[in-house]
């Protein structure tokens, strides 16, 4: 039975993040941990409880999906820690390709981990957080990319 991680600040969680964690835990048995990183030197549009909730509420129906907080150590020591095999990252380009594979390579190194590349459906190839934080700032509509309990929480 394997188990994955799939990290990231989820700020907030979108339908690309979804698509991704959503098809994993079809390929690893033993479920996959969402890891919600807290990185002190970046700013957040939501605290860590918040995207802990979000990311909860979004997976909630889902077999096989457990969210937790990760520290703002290494993730390879995570991923030991939790006993899981696999690092699970997203691409939606060759540009995350590249920004991803020498962290593959170290994580690897460090926890013998594989990192699994899941290619993400086109639909979702432009969502990152940012641009929603920022269409959403603006007074875009974003409830086509995000989860509606995400939304609610964007959209005034």
């Amino acid at each position: 039975m394997s188990l994955a991680v799939c990290p990231g600040s989820f700020d907030p969680i979108h339908n690309g993040h979804v698509e991704i964690i959503t098809r994993a835990t079809k390929i690893f048995s033993g479920g996959v941990i969402v890891a919600v990183s807290n990185n002190p030197a970046k700013k957040y549009r939501f605290q860590l409880e918040e995207r802990l909730e979000m990311v909860t509420e979004v997976f909630g129906w889902l077999d096989g999906v457990v969210v937790q907080p990760m520290s703002d150590g290494l993730l390879a020591d995570f991923v030991r820690s939790q006993g899981a095999t696999a690092i699970i990252k997203g691409l939606r380009d060759s540009k995350d390709f590249e920004y991803e594979a020498p962290m593959a390579t170290m994580n690897r190194n460090i926890s013998g981990a594989e990192t699994v590349f899941l290619a993400a459906d086109p639909k979702n190839g432009h969502l990152s957080s940012s641009l929603i934080k920022e269409v959403a700032s603006f007074g875009g509509d974003i409830r086509g990319f995000v989860p509606r309990s995400v939304a609610r929480r964007l959209v005034p």
